[in-house]
Formats: structure tokens, sequence, C-alpha cells
């Protein structure tokens, strides 16, 4: 039992180590300004340790908030430094979208080209948001085929869509699950479990789907998914 403990914190102590020297590739002061962060946080601790003479008690507190403080920051130039590294390689977006927190149903490449341009999708309470990355002007063409898709099966349902870049009217990979939470909420989560279950059950038939180029005709009727 303690083998098997302290196994898995020497596991634990090599994931930090190797995130530390992957981050520090990117972004080399990132050790200064972590340690700055900790012993800062310990430093004001101790400062009103004395002004209220508890030292002690207030410098263990310290300690901990300062190690806290510490791993935050770390944490997050950690994900910085992994987003620098991943942008521009085919798939990434799919990876940012995956990370995001629940309330998302995400699904990867559901449209993709010869030249590796794919879009992706994800369903929450902001709706459904298409999310294309790889050469502009075919990821729009992707997109649109895409997005007529889905006013088709899922009448009603605001459909946004993101072509993930550096360039104007794109969204960087680094700022992608940030805009993505500041999407304005335009569901319940019932009607997101309503959504989703109805695009998972077309599954394979959204594919096959003709794309018309006009509005879906007001008496036409959904497709039903496969009876369980």
């Amino acid at each position: 039992m303690a083998s098997k403990e302290s196994s898995e914190k020497s596991g634990r102590l090599q994931q930090i180590r190797l995130a530390y020297q992957m981050t520090k590739k990117s972004d080399s002061k990132v050790g200064l300004v972590v340690a700055a962060w900790g012993l800062g946080v310990l430093g004001v601790f101790l400062a009103i340790g004395f002004l209220i003479d508890h030292p002690i008690i207030l410098g263990i507190l310290g300690f901990l908030f300062g190690i806290v403080a510490a791993a935050f920051v770390f944490g997050r130039r950690a994900e910085k430094a992994v987003l620098g590294q991943m942008e521009g390689t085919p798939g990434a977006a799919a990876a940012v979208l995956q990370s995001l927190r629940r309330g998302w149903a995400v699904t990867p490449t559901v449209a993709v080209t010869r030249n590796q341009d794919v879009v992706h999708r994800a369903v929450g309470q902001a709706g459904i948001v298409l999310v294309g990355e790889g050469q502009p002007s075919r990821v729009a063409n992707l997109l649109a085929a895409e997005k007529r898709k889905m006013s088709r099966v899922a009448e009603g349902v605001v459909v946004t869509d993101i072509i993930v870049g550096d360039d104007e009217g794109q969204v960087p990979l680094r700022k992608l699950q940030g805009h993505m939470m500041k999407l304005p909420r335009t569901m319940s989560k019932a009607q997101v479990g309503t959504v989703n279950d109805r695009l998972r059950a077309l599954g394979g038939l959204l594919d096959n789907m003709p794309v018309p180029k006009g509005p879906m005709p007001k008496n036409a009727r959904m497709p039903r998914g496969p009876r369980r």
C-alpha cells in the first residue's frame, strides 16, 4: 500500500517536472514569476501577522496560500505555453474544446476537407457552436455548409460559427476557451440535452444530408433518429 502511494507521488512529481520543462522552453521566466507570487503572498501574510502580533499563525497560512497562488500561476502559464506550441497544428481547436467545463457536448471533426480543414461542433447553453480551423476561405465554405445542416435539424437553435486564427474576425486559439464561455446563453440545460440527443441520434445521416441553398420549407418534417 505504501509503495503504491509513493509511486503515485513520484508519478505526480514527474508530471510537474515535465510540465515545468515544457513551459520553460517558451516561457523562460516562469520559475521567477511563480516564485515571486508564492513569496509575495507569504510576505503579505507575515506582515499582517507581525502587525496583529500573530506571525506564526499568519506565517503558516501565508505558506499554504503561497503554494496555492504559485500553483495557480504556474497552471495558467503552462496552459498558455502549451496553447502557443499547439497553434497551427491540425486538431488543436478540438483539444481546447474538449477541455471546456461541464455543460458542453463536443464532437470533433464533424466536417473535413482533403487539405485538413476541419470543423468541430460544441453544443451548450449558448446553442450550437461550429469551430473551424484551416485555410480561412475553405473553412468559411465548410462552416456555411455545416451551418445550413444545423439549421435544418435544429430549427430555432442559435448556431454560431468561429474560425480559429489571428486575423481580423477570427478567434486566436489561446482565447478560444474564454470566448466560448462568454457566449450568451440561449437554451436551458434540458434544451441542450434534447438538441444533443437529436444530433447524436442522426449520427451519420448528417454527412449524407443534402444541403439546400435556400431556407428550410415551413411544412418540412425533420428526420427522426432510429428507435431504440
